[in-house]
C-alpha cells in the first residue's frame, strides 16, 4: 500500500514538474517573440529573425536572464553592412602642402649647390678660348714699339694681366746667357710680356713713369724696365710669359708663366731716370 502511494506521489510530482516547465518555455519563447518584435519595430525592419537562428546557449542566457527579473532575450548578431565609400579628399590624392614646402626647399637647395659647383669648376677650369690662360694677341708689333716709344711707358694688356715693355736689341747678347725659350725669342724681337704681380706677395706692380722702373708701392720691391729686380724684398725678377709674332702680330702665352730671372741680372744695365714712386 505504501509502495501504491509513493509511485502515486512520483507520478504527481513528474507531471507538475512536466507543466511548470512547459508553461515556463512557452513563456520564454512569448516573451523572446515579443522582444523580436519590439526590435524590429524599433529599426523599421519588416523582416522576421528566424527562430531556427537561436542557439540552444542563446535560450539559457534568456532563461537566466528572466529568472534574475531581465526580459532581454539575445539576438543573433547579423553582419555590418559595408561602409559607405567615401571620396578621397583632393588634398590626399595630390600633393599636401607640407609635402610642397619640403620638396621646394630641397629643389631650392639641390639648384643652388648645383650652381655654386657650376661656377667653382667655371672658376678652376683653365680658359683654352681666349682670355688669361690662353694666347691672347695683343696687337701689332710696330704698333706696340711706337706706343712705348711716344708714351716712354710700357703697353699694359688687362686681359693677359701684362705688361708688354720694349726689350733694346743691344742687350739681346746679354739675354741669351739669362734667358731661353719663348721669353728669349720676344726679347730678340724687341718686346718682353711682364706678369703684373709682385714676386714678394703678389701686389699688382704699377709702372713709375719718373723713374722708368715698375716700382711695387706694397713692401717697395724695384725692379728696371726688363723687369729684372733692383731693389726690396722681391727674391728675383718679375715672372713673365712666353712672347711669339705671328704675321707682324704679338702673341701673349698666358698658359704658363715663367719664373722670373735672379737676383743680380742686370743684362739692361738701366739706371733710375728719376725720382722713385715707391
Amino acid at each position: 500500500m505504501s509502495a501504491v502511494v509513493v509511485a502515486v506521489l512520483v507520478v504527481l510530482a513528474l507531471a507538475v514538474l512536466f507543466v511548470a516547465t512547459t508553461a515556463t518555455r512557452r513563456d520564454r519563447v512569448a516573451a523572446m517573440r515579443g522582444v523580436r518584435e519590439a526590435r524590429r519595430r524599433d529599426r523599421g525592419n519588416p523582416l522576421e529573425v528566424d527562430e531556427a537562428l537561436l542557439t540552444g546557449r542563446d535560450v539559457e542566457r534568456a532563461a537566466v536572464l528572466e529568472r534574475r527579473g531581465g526580459s532581454a532575450v539575445p539576438v543573433p548578431a547579423t553582419p555590418a553592412p559595408p561602409a559607405p565609400r567615401v571620396p578621397l579628399d583632393d588634398e590626399a590624392l595630390g600633393v599636401t602642402r607640407r609635402q610642397f614646402f619640403n620638396r621646394g626647399i630641397v629643389a631650392m637647395f639641390g639648384l643652388g649647390l648645383g650652381g655654386f659647383g657650376a661656377a667653382t669648376l667655371g672658376f678652376l677650369w683653365p680658359s683654352l678660348s681666349g682670355g688669361f690662360g690662353s694666347k691672347i694677341r695683343v696687337g701689332k708689333l710696330d704698333d706696340i714699339l711706337g706706343q712705348i716709344a711716344s708714351t716712354r711707358e710700357p703697353v699694359y694688356v688687362a686681359e693677359a694681366r701684362t705688361w708688354i715693355s720694349a726689350y733694346p736689341q743691344e742687350a739681346v747678347a746679354k739675354a741669351k746667357q739669362a734667358y731661353t725659350g719663348a721669353v728669349l725669342e720676344g726679347m730678340e724681337q724687341g718686346v718682353v710680356a711682364l706678369y703684373q704681380k709682385c714676386v714678394h706677395l703678389g701686389c699688382r706692380v704699377p709702372w713709375c713713369k719718373s723713374s722708368q722702373w715698375f716700382e711695387c708701392p706694397c713692401h717697395g720691391s724695384q725692379y728696371n724696365r726688363v723687369g729684372e729686380k733692383k731693389a726690396g724684398p722681391a727674391p728675383r725678377g718679375l715672372d713673365r710669359f712666353g712672347v711669339s709674332v705671328e704675321g707682324g702680330v704679338v702673341v701673349v702665352d698666358t698658359k704658363q708663366v715663367v719664373q722670373g730671372p735672379a737676383i743680380g741680372t742686370n743684362t739692361t744695365g738701366q739706371e733710375p731716370e728719376g725720382p722713385h714712386c715707391a
